[in-house]
């Protein structure tokens, strides 16, 4: 794990049909009906969202910076951690009740989903997970620098991961996104409540 990623190096789970990289800048436009999730509430699977995974050690940071206009029903945009179809967590903003949403979806078997109300600028924002230790931790930034809490959670251990930008449009198509200021780097190691 090297620090800033060049997009190009990434592996699609469900390559949008609109899609430009520009080494170290991807820009996405979602396909029809595409979605992670898995039976809670809903009872389907779907595993047909966008996810360019990037291979990691058994521990890793990943931060990314996301522009997007989310205005419809579930239209979202962030990160993906992901050890199969059936074991994973998305988090990013995601567009429900009316508004852009903080959210998290963590998946073991089965999807849960946490939503909080997000102050800052929704359609630019920086999101940032991290693994280590089976402890999965999710911060959220509005300029990149000062990164509060938004989950910390148990994860399953594995030697290796895949994670990396994901967007989906459940009711619709056509979110266009830009991704960028992608890093992959060591597990950051710093106390729970260090907003840096």
């Amino acid at each position: 794990m090297q620090g800033k990623m060049n997009f190009e190096h990434g592996i699609w789970l469900n390559r949008p049909q609109q899609v430009w990289i520009d080494g170290q800048n991807l820009h996405v436009v979602t396909d029809t009906a595409t979605d992670f999730w898995r039976k809670t509430h809903y009872g389907f699977i779907r595993d047909n969202g966008h996810f360019l995974g990037f291979s990691t050690g058994a521990g890793f940071t990943a931060q990314i910076r996301v522009r997007a206009r989310f205005d419809s029903l579930y239209d979202q945009a962030g990160l993906m951690v992901r050890l199969d179809d059936s074991t994973w967590l998305k988090a990013g903003i995601e567009f429900s009740d009316g508004q852009a949403m903080l959210s998290t979806v963590l998946t073991v078997d089965r999807s849960d989903w946490a939503t909080a109300p997000y102050t800052g600028d929704a359609q630019d924002f920086y999101l940032r997970l991290s693994v280590k230790d089976g402890v999965l931790r999710v911060q959220a930034s509005a300029d990149g620098l000062t990164w509060p809490l938004v989950r910390l959670s148990p994860f399953p251990q594995a030697a290796t991961y895949q994670v990396g930008p994901m967007c989906c449009t459940p009711e619709r198509q056509g979110l266009g996104v830009h991704f960028s200021d992608f890093h992959l780097t060591e597990p950051l190691d710093r106390d729970l409540h260090d907003l840096g």
